[in-house]
């Protein structure tokens, strides 16, 4: 006779965990709210600027001052498998998807390990989150040709590229006014 085992969610497997994600994601993003259904997640926009050193001259032009739209979403396995983070807006378009140096995976959730086994399940998830708020600056940038490839450590921790941004809005604002003419 086969044994019939009973699914049981994440977070009834470690309500500690939970409590833990909702007191931190809602301490660093009082703006997120928590999404109570299928595996549970979190829904927003990210601040433009969640980091710990001055933000860059010309970031709300090159922007527009949003930060990014996006959805988190808990796998059955988390917190042992990270949480899968899809980019609503800016949405990649499908070229992206095919292409690494975007740091979009094939399904449309970002790319923000190098590999599987960069993700530590005590790490707090507002560093995912920090991650793909400069995902979305670094998108920009890719956008607008000031910048080649993503970083490989994010911007999140790699100031090398916070001196592109005024000149990839400077670049944004001189394509607009030569379309408006």
């Amino acid at each position: 006779m086969t044994a019939v085992y009973e699914r049981v969610p994440w977070w009834d497997a470690e309500p500690a965990r939970l409590r833990r994600d909702r007191e931190e994601v809602l301490e660093a993003f009082p703006d997120l709210v928590f999404v109570d259904h299928g595996q549970a997640g979190w829904r927003g926009r990210l601040p433009l600027w969640p980091f710990d050193r001055p933000e860059p001259g010309g970031l709300h032009r090159l922007t527009g001052g949003q930060g990014l739209l996006f959805e988190l979403c808990y796998g059955a396995a988390y917190p042992l498998v990270f949480p899968w983070i899809y980019p609503l807006d800016p949405a990649p378009r499908p070229a992206e998807l095919t292409q690494t140096r975007w740091h979009v995976l094939g399904n449309g959730a970002l790319c923000l390990f190098q590999t599987q086994q960069d993700w530590d399940p005590a790490s707090s998830v507002v560093e995912l989150l920090r991650k793909a708020a400069g995902w979305r600056i670094e998108h920009t940038l890719l956008t607008t040709g000031v910048l080649e490839d993503m970083t490989s450590a994010g911007i999140v921790r790699d100031p090398c590229v916070d001196h592109l941004v005024a000149r990839a809005a400077d670049l944004r604002d001189t394509a607009k006014t030569g379309a408006e003419s």
